[in-house]
């Protein structure tokens, strides 16, 4: 099986506003350790065996964050397609998998964000090795983290019957919307059910066909797209081509209305850095639980975010709180 990872880095990050802006997103700030999520998800593919060099979609605004992060990083890239606008993560990955095939009909297809935070390299390289067996016998798999609250902004996966061709491998019961607290509370309770993480492992083809099963006015838009892309490292999605995509996600184009999904239960801590209190949970903080960056003075303060920029930033008798100083916000 050759594993093709296929970055997804288009998003805006609007939640970590004013940190994260639409000319640089979440994605490529050195938000933990020092190292963008761009860069940390490009290093946490070393940890993947036979993996092949990834293939980026970002927009066209992005395109020398994308090259500079990744030469930083030391990480060779197969291509860029750079898209003019957004269009969701279903056309993305279709565009990038009617590519794949022209080079590789074996193609597999590791589907990942550019802004998510794995810690443990280990357990997201075992969780991808439990899956490929799934993903070699026709199926579409998508990893399901075991929930640690009953989160609302995420929505779930619940867990069917064990496939018994892929050890640690179950068909997928149901996908979840994300729900009202209440409902979140009790999907956690049943501990069958997963947040769905929006990470995928597929072959190209088995994408490709149930994509063209479902959707395929879409699809035929894509593969225009993709037959219209200049080869290269960098490959600019004309706009009226890409314009004619249905803007839909993965989940809603497929993964909900397949016969063929499958489910690894990831093993690994994980988070979409997705808000502030994401970000403050994964930081390291001092001993009073405060996350600082820059130029900060604290008295009588607890469980903060405090990011300054050029000038100091002073926190006096605080709690639970977010304070964000940038040039202009």
């Amino acid at each position: 099986m050759t594993l093709h990872p296929v970055i997804l880095a288009g998003g805006s990050g609007t939640r970590l506003w004013p940190l994260s802006r639409e000319s640089h997103p979440k994605q490529f700030l050195p938000l933990l350790g020092g190292k963008s999520p761009f860069q940390a998800t490009l290093a946490r593919l070393q940890s993947v065996g036979g993996v092949q060099p990834a293939t980026i979609v970002a927009s066209a605004e992005h395109r020398f964050l994308v090259s500079d992060q990744a030469r930083e990083a030391g990480r060779s890239l197969r291509a860029t397609f750079l898209e003019p606008c957004g269009r969701s993560t279903a056309p993305a990955v279709a565009v990038v998998a009617y590519d794949l095939l022209r080079q590789d009909p074996d193609a597999t297809m590791l589907v990942l964000a550019a802004d998510h935070d794995i810690p443990d390299e280990a357990q997201f390289a075992a969780a991808v090795a439990a899956g490929e067996a799934a993903a070699a016998q026709g199926d579409l798999v998508v990893f399901g983290v075991t929930p640690r609250w009953p989160e609302t902004g995420y929505g779930y996966i619940e867990r069917g019957d064990d496939l018994a061709s892929a050890l640690g491998c179950f068909r997928v019961a149901a996908f979840v919307e994300k729900p009202e607290l209440e409902i979140a509370t009790r999907l956690l309770e049943t501990g069958r059910h997963y947040w769905n993480s929006g990470m995928f492992l597929m072959g190209a083809r088995a994408y490709l066909e149930e994509l063209e099963r479902l959707e395929p006015e879409l699809a035929a838009a894509c593969r225009a797209v993709a037959d219209a892309c200049a080869s290269g490292a960098e490959r600019q999605i004309a706009k009226a081509a890409f314009e004619a995509c249905k803007s839909i996600s993965v989940d809603h184009a497929v993964f909900e209305r397949t016969q063929k999904a499958a489910m690894v239960p990831a093993g690994f801590r994980w988070s979409d850095i997705g808000s502030w209190d994401a970000l403050w949970d994964r930081a390291e903080k001092d001993g009073d639980g405060n996350e600082c960056h820059g130029d900060v003075q604290l008295h009588d303060v607890e469980n903060c975010v405090v990011r300054g920029d050029k000038r100091l930033v002073v926190g006096i008798g605080l709690e639970d709180t977010v304070i964000i100083d940038t040039p202009d916000a």
